[in-house]
């Protein structure tokens, strides 16, 4: 019998459906910050921010370390967009996190912010303990492994057998599997991966039954 009492679940999406069209927008504004505000020709940007994500977690950490930005700036400017038209108020989402009895806490790369009006939209910020963000674990993000060990403290530290780890981004759950916390991949598409896939999260209740999965008390 397998016991689960903490579920990390990542923001971006993964709350919501990838087809949303939430990272489009952002990408836009990562896109006007690196021109606009660092000062890197438009030519060399896709290249660029492809490479600092790649290398560095996220394109704000690269270009803080390549370029020394300032972080909330930077946080402020990508996430100033309005979402109000791409996502929207999700009973069915809502209703799946409440019937889940584990202590449900957001991990996220983006800011608190940001995290806070995305779950204000889909109407589920109260079903969550709390929000563990970008800022919470400098100098590091996602997938690094110090983030994740940050996370589990911010969030009470659960034993990570207990735990389990629901991000879009197969690098992100490669970091979780090797702390020894439970994983699951959400992709709309069919996805070739070393984790167990659903293609939404309202899946969730569905994949721990079919899995094995029990919660019991964490004061047991």
């Amino acid at each position: 019998m397998k016991f689960l009492n903490t579920l990390l679940i990542d923001l971006d999406d993964t709350i919501y459906p990838t087809a949303s069209g939430v990272w489009p927008l952002i990408t836009v504004k990562v896109f006007q910050y690196m021109r606009d505000v660092v000062g890197i020709p438009e030519a060399e940007i896709p290249e660029k921010r492809d490479r600092l994500f790649l290398e560095h977690g996220t394109t704000m950490r690269g270009l803080n370390i390549e370029y020394g930005i300032d972080v909330h700036d930077y946080l402020r400017f990508v996430h100033g967009v309005d979402l109000s038209g791409v996502i929207k108020l999700d009973p069915e989402l809502r209703a799946m996190l409440n019937m889940l009895p584990q202590k449900k806490w957001i991990f996220t790369n983006a800011s608190r912010e940001h995290a806070n009006n995305v779950l204000g939209i889909l109407g589920v910020a109260d079903q969550f303990e709390g929000i563990i963000d970008v800022l919470d674990t400098e100098p590091w993000c996602k997938p690094h492994k110090q983030a994740f060990e940050t996370a589990l403290k911010l969030a009470g530290e659960p034993d990570p057998d207990e735990t389990l780890f629901a991000d879009d981004l197969e690098v992100n759950l490669n970091t979780a599997r090797e702390l020894g916390i439970h994983t699951l991949r959400v992709a709309a598409e069919e996805v070739e991966s070393n984790h167990p896939v659903i293609s939404n999260l309202r899946e969730l209740p569905r994949f721990l039954a079919q899995n094995g999965f029990n919660y019991i008390a964490n004061n047991r």
